[in-house]
């Protein structure tokens, strides 16, 4: 992965942030195990779904909710012991199962953990929810890092936490982007190109942070499907992608600048342009475009899918905790499987 000159961020050191009252009972109910500050962060796609697959910005967010790790060492035993708390989605643990075991067994080997002279015992918790599109691994993977670090007696750097975690994603996708496990690491915005060699990754402060509401539709989709329909039509008509690439690449231009001025009136103009965008891609679908309609009917001063498409996650822009709600009760009545609330920043 590529980084910052001189392979530091230029982020301040994150301090922990009360959550707002608003959410607070819902996440007691979705993570009633608040274990540490071994935290990874989830994310959304704020911008560029699909056009990162050739070589332009994307601009990810960072989530306030969090998976949480604890780790112990029993001398005398071995094997790997685990305890998942995370909420989580109908399913998602009984399918990622096998990727998730892979991922904490690539993790500690990583971290020089030997479990055939010592017995691990983890404990996963936390307030994020185990849901398709929210980087529900890597989230995992990072704090599991932090964790064993802290049980070990290490201090490691961000960076190395980030290494560890872009070691246990191949447990879940072989060879992974490292943006997921990135955003877990360090929190907040993100900017992301792929290049011909390795990945560009650039932090972005926001001056304030801001609420959301993210829902699912219930629907998972391949990401590999999506994808290669979206490469197999750009290859039929070459002429109608480049269009779009480039009507994308002025909108993720000017979100990146009205995001680090904090214009989001300006912001959520431009998510819904690139819903637009996503559409004319044929990568939404109608529960996407009807959760995002009822969103914007209920205030959200922006809304779009995230992440891979035809299912999965949308998210609202919603500035205030009073908004927030509002949109988030709007979408729980219009039937989202599931919503959440949190804040970017």
């Amino acid at each position: 992965m590529r980084w910052p000159e001189g392979g530091v961020w230029e982020r301040a050191e994150q301090t922990e942030k009360q959550e707002d009252q608003s959410c607070l009972d819902e996440q007691r109910k979705r993570g009633k195990r608040q274990m540490s500050s071994h935290r990874g962060y989830g994310k959304l796609i704020l911008f560029g779904e699909h056009f990162v697959v050739y070589k332009v910005p994307a601009l990810v967010a960072a989530v306030s909710d969090f998976t949480d790790c604890n780790v112990t060492f029993k001398e005398g035993g071995s094997g790997i012991s685990q305890q998942d708390n995370r909420p989580a989605v109908p399913g998602y643990k009984d399918e990622k199962k096998e990727e998730h075991d892979q991922a904490v067994g690539l993790v500690l080997a990583h971290m020089g953990v030997d479990t055939s002279k010592q017995q691990v015992d983890i404990v996963f918790g936390g307030n994020l929810t185990a849901v398709s599109g929210i980087g529900a691994s890597a989230a995992a993977c990072v704090a599991l890092a932090r964790a064993v670090a802290h049980a070990q007696g290490r201090k490691l750097t961000e960076e190395e936490i980030n290494q560890a975690g872009y070691e246990g994603e191949k447990g879940y996708h072989g060879t992974p982007s490292g943006i997921d496990n990135t955003a877990a690491t360090y929190g907040g915005i993100l900017k992301f190109q792929r290049t011909e060699g390795e990945p560009i990754f650039l932090p972005k402060t926001l001056k304030v942070k801001v609420e959301i509401v993210y829902a699912s539709t219930g629907i998972t989709a391949s990401t590999s499907k999506v994808v290669g329909d979206v490469k197999k039509r750009k290859e039929e008509d070459p002429q109608w992608f480049d269009a779009l690439l480039q009507r994308y690449i002025k909108l993720v231009e000017e979100g990146e600048k009205k995001l680090e001025e904090g214009d989001w009136k300006r912001v959520g103009e431009l998510m819904n342009d690139n819903h637009e965008l996503c559409q004319e891609l044929t990568v939404s679908c109608k529960e996407l475009d009807d959760l995002v309609q009822v969103a914007r009917g209920a205030g959200a001063i922006g809304a779009k899918m995230s992440g891979t498409g035809r299912g999965g996650l949308m998210l609202a822009l919603t500035p205030g905790k009073e908004l927030q709600e509002t949109v988030a009760a709007a979408l729980k009545q219009a039937g989202a499987a599931h919503v959440w609330c949190c804040h970017l920043g």
